[in-house]
Order: structure tokens, then C-alpha cells, then sequence
């Protein structure tokens, strides 16, 4: 089996863009793969709210249902396993949008709500300011085709 890349990058989603927004640690790639294998295709959702505050949340596809709020950061095709999007609120993309992050995992409990959950680890994101990530403010819904998972 070929080892995994430190950095999985996401497909760039958001128009007019030249570079990925969103990436996976391997340590994530590898939490996902078994959380896959366990509730079918996943997708993440990322607020700014309540819950676990800041954390990313990881559902079964489409059992978190997104709106003309939230907007597509990134798609990632998960190895051995298939597409995986990653949904961010609008609000908090404006808050973010000078930043590249990475979802990665530390040990802990996080979230009842996100499929990690119960196996003593959450998903956490890690963020780095990025020159050329200028900060954008979106105030519309951004169309994007629909994913087929």
C-alpha cells in the first residue's frame, strides 16, 4: 500500500481561485478512511457557532444540510474511498478567508454531533495566514454544481 501524503489538498471549489483553501493531514486522511469504512461517504461542515466552537464537523453526507449560508471550500477525493466536501458558514469564511487550513486530529472527545466522536479523537483546524489569500467577503451564494456522492 503506498503511504499517504503528509498534505492531501483539496480541489479548488470557489471561482476565480488559483490555489486550495482546505487540506487534510494524514493523520486526518487516515481517521476518515476509518470513519468511511464505518458510516459510508462523509462530508465536513465548519461554523464559527455552538457545538465545539471552531472545530470542524465531520457527518455522514448529507445528513448536515447546507444553504445559500454556507459555501464550498473545498472537495477532496479521499483515498480509497470517494469525494468528500468541505462546507464552510459564510460568516465564518469572512472571518477566514486570508487563511489556508488544515483539519487535522488530536486525542481528545470533541463533539457528540461529528462522527469522530466516539473514538477518543476530534478533528481540529489548523490555520496559516497566506500572502495572496486576500480577505473576501462574500455576500451571496456562490453556485456550485452538485456533487454526486
Amino acid at each position: 500500500m503506498d503511504a499517504l501524503p503528509e498534505i492531501l489538498d483539496a480541489a479548488i471549489t470557489i471561482p476565480g481561485e488559483t490555489r486550495s483553501r482546505v487540506a487534510l493531514s494524514a493523520t486526518a486522511v487516515e481517521l476518515l478512511q476509518k470513519m468511511w469504512a464505518l458510516h459510508g461517504p462523509l462530508m465536513f461542515h465548519q461554523s464559527g457557532g455552538c457545538c465545539d466552537g471552531s472545530s470542524p464537523m465531520c457527518y455522514p453526507a448529507g445528513e448536515f444540510i447546507t444553504a445559500e449560508a454556507d459555501i464550498l471550500l473545498g472537495l477532496f477525493q479521499l483515498p480509497g474511498c470517494g469525494p468528500l466536501e468541505f462546507w464552510m458558514s459564510r460568516e465564518q469564511f469572512n472571518y477566514w478567508s486570508h487563511t489556508h487550513l488544515t483539519v487535522d486530529v488530536v486525542v481528545g472527545r470533541g463533539s457528540g454531533f461529528s462522527v469522530e466522536a466516539p473514538e477518543g479523537k476530534r478533528f481540529l483546524i489548523r490555520s496559516r495566514l497566506v500572502e495572496g489569500f486576500e480577505p473576501t467577503l462574500i455576500t451571496r451564494p456562490v453556485s456550485f454544481p452538485s456533487s454526486k456522492v
